[in-house]
């Protein structure tokens, strides 16, 4: 349900090298595999209160390797996987262009591939975001590179896909992966107020 009174945070996640093992041009459900701890992450991030939202660039569907319909079918098997450890994404962004694609309406120069902002935006309007006040996680320079492009208040890279360059980057910080920073995050989280956290009485 929409707050339209106050602002919400969220959460925005890379996919490949984030959330699932890194595969290249990932599209058949059966290739997917969360990255250990990732589910247990998206429910500490969901139990804070949280939006968490996936933005991944999808340039397979620029290069004909699969349709926007296959994109969609894995973020509804993810869903479906999530819904099992009661984890929820609360809404999935992919960007489907790329310039050198051989599908001639995909093959352009966008405003959604990140590091550029488009799928923030289109975030930020849909669920009413202060962007100060999120986060974004990713395993490549452009996920935290969209983050400072786009305002986001912390941007952490982490180390669970792709090679990352720890002295030239960005981000506020760096982490093994996902649920590693989920658990900092959530002593974090229980030290500013933990009259919420329920276990510190």
């Amino acid at each position: 349900l929409m707050n339209c009174g106050t602002k919400q945070k969220a959460i925005f996640l890379d996919r490949d090298g984030t959330v699932n093992k890194e595969k290249e041009f990932l599209w058949k459900p059966q290739d997917f595999q969360f990255i250990p701890g990732a589910e247990k992450a998206i429910k500490i991030f969901n139990n804070l209160g949280y939006i968490v939202l996936v933005i991944t660039n999808q340039s397979g569907v620029a290069r004909g390797f699969y349709a926007e319909e296959d994109v969609i079918k894995l973020h509804c098997h993810i869903s479906g996987l999530l819904r099992k450890q009661r984890a929820v994404i609360d809404a999935f962004y992919f960007c489907p262009h790329h310039v050198d694609g051989v599908i001639e309406k995909y093959a352009i120069d966008c405003d959604c591939r990140k590091p550029k902002t488009g799928m923030i935006i289109k975030a930020e309007k849909d669920f009413n975001l202060d962007l100060e006040r999120s986060i974004i996680i990713g395993d490549k320079e452009i996920d935290v590179l969209a983050g400072k492009n786009a305002g986001i208040g912390e941007k952490i890279l982490i180390r669970s896909g792709h090679p990352v360059d720890e002295k030239n980057t960005v981000a506020d910080a760096v982490f093994g992966g996902l649920y590693d920073y989920a658990l900092f995050f959530k002593n974090r989280a229980e030290q500013i107020s933990p009259d919420r956290s329920g276990s510190r009485l």
